[in-house]
């Protein structure tokens, strides 16, 4: 059960893990050639919250039906689950399509001796940082819930 749990632990932190590493890579004021560099970085980020967060999933419910946790109608397991699926729909549902869209200006053909970005580059590459803010201050309160959980019921 403890390897279980400490499978379930790891995976959560690698899964939500590189969404702490988003607003680094998107950050305001870089050079058309640093947010390339970002959105090349962000290629080997994504395979991290597939396979953690998949894995998390997996344990966590498997813990869960193991009878690890009591009643599914505790608040700080409801509300881990509404975080984790309010991170994925912030980053999948949101953030990645704007992504896709800047990652095809950044990468274009037309564009490749552009030392400038253009505005609605500039201000998707902000909404885009204001989301994955959001999604750290989620997945910060998913931790909280996860340490503190144990603590509180033992």
């Amino acid at each position: 059960m403890k390897i279980l749990m400490l499978i379930h632990v790891l995976s959560a932190i690698i899964g939500v893990g590189p969404t702490f590493f988003g607003h680094v890579l998107t950050r305001s004021n870089q050079t058309v050639e640093d947010l390339r560099m970002s959105y090349r970085f962000f290629k080997y980020l994504e395979m991290f919250p597939k396979i953690g967060g998949s894995l998390a999933v997996i344990s966590g419910l498997t813990l869960y039906f193991l009878g690890n946790y009591g009643s599914f109608t505790q608040l700080w397991l409801i509300g881990s689950l509404v975080l984790y699926i309010l991170i994925q729909i912030v980053v999948i549902g949101l953030i990645a399509p704007k992504q896709k869209r800047i990652e095809n200006w950044l990468f274009d053909e037309k564009q490749k001796d552009v030392n400038e970005l253009d505005q609605d580059i500039v201000k998707a590459q902000n909404h885009v940082n204001k989301l994955f803010y959001f999604a750290s201050f989620m997945g910060v309160v998913l931790f909280i819930f996860m340490i503190l959980k144990p603590i509180v019921l033992n």
